[in-house]
């Protein structure tokens, strides 16, 4: 069988590509173009896929006989993937669950220290030359540890936030999540309704799945219950939150701040954003580790081997 790999990925996962497959690897590091997604339906058996390669229904009903059986995403969120439609075109789809799930949980406490600590501000300042010393008001930020901490998404990645931030920082965790989790020893209260959660934390973390469900599920109503010292941390998809009511109340000086590592349409992040000393903006290093990077290629591979061999796959969407 022969396989696409829609982007390079780590050694190690490229060498165990082309042990067990007809290896095709796409050279450039954007986004496939249209043209790319109906040639890959055509001429692969499985494609490997990744954030931004929208294999959405026209791209499909272009293709109504595919020799593709197989999707097997680069990554956990699969919104860029119409799966209802695969499915009906005969396509398969499958993720990497559970490999990005302690390296998205550690980016998000990185934003949190480094909004509510002001650190990307006073990196600039340094590497300006403008920094004039020490004194005892400089660049006052917001005390991370005993505050409260909103989880928007009680999954494996927000269960794994609120660990770290319960027993390293000794915050208090309140939660919302679309259904009911047996958190087992972990303290944390759901509160009825995302209102609730956003007006009674610190610093709110969003950890839900992305796509429709989840499009701009915080907005300007959201944004506006928040306390005004309070932070908004992204480490979900960028649509889950209104940029532009975000930008509104950072410029209002509404909320505290915020630490973004997802943007609505990447790579472009608004000029809105970039401006504003009062967000920290990362480049979507969630799972930027190529020990990460390597397990989730293996978990994406595994999946296309299980097809190969006529196994179940292991993670089905």
């Amino acid at each position: 069988m022969n396989l696409l790999l829609s982007r390079p990925l780590t050694a190690p996962v490229m060498d165990e590509a082309r042990a067990a497959f007809d290896t095709t690897v796409r050279a450039s590091t954007r986004p496939m173009t249209e043209a790319e997604m109906v040639a890959a339906l055509t001429d692969f058996d499985i494609v490997i896929p990744t954030l931004g390669d929208r294999f959405q229904a026209p791209v499909f009903a272009q293709v109504p006989r595919p020799r593709c059986r197989l999707l097997a995403n680069f990554g956990v969120g699969y919104n860029h993937i119409d799966a209802g439609a695969a499915q009906a075109a005969g396509i398969a789809v499958t993720n990497t669950p559970g490999a990005v799930t302690d390296a998205t949980a550690d980016i998000a406490l990185m934003l949190m220290l480094m909004s509510c600590r002001r650190a990307a501000e006073g990196e600039r300042l340094v590497r300006s030359g403008r920094w004039e010393g020490w004194h005892p008001t400089q660049m006052l930020g917001l005390h991370l540890t005993g505050k409260t901490l909103g989880v928007v998404g009680m999954g494996r990645i927000g269960q794994a936030i609120a660990r770290r931030a319960h027993y390293g920082f000794g915050m208090r965790i309140v939660y919302h999540s679309r259904s009911a989790r047996d958190l087992g020893e972990l303290p944390a209260q759901a509160l009825p309704g995302l209102l609730a959660v956003m007006a009674a934390a610190d610093v709110v973390v969003v950890a839900v799945p992305g796509g429709a469900a989840t499009r701009r599920l915080i907005g300007a109503a959201e944004l506006a219950a928040m306390a005004p010292h309070a932070h908004l941390v992204n480490i979900a998809r960028g649509d889950v939150i209104d940029e532009a009511a975000l930008i509104a109340a950072l410029r209002a000086g509404r909320i505290g701040g915020a630490g973004l590592d997802v943007y609505e349409h990447e790579p472009d992040v608004p000029e809105g954003l970039r401006a504003l000393d009062n967000v920290t903006l990362l480049p979507h290093l969630g799972t930027n580790t190529a020990e990460v990077r390597t397990a989730m290629g293996r978990m994406a591979l595994a999946n296309a081997i299980a097809l190969r061999d006529g196994r179940p796959l292991p993670n089905p969407v």
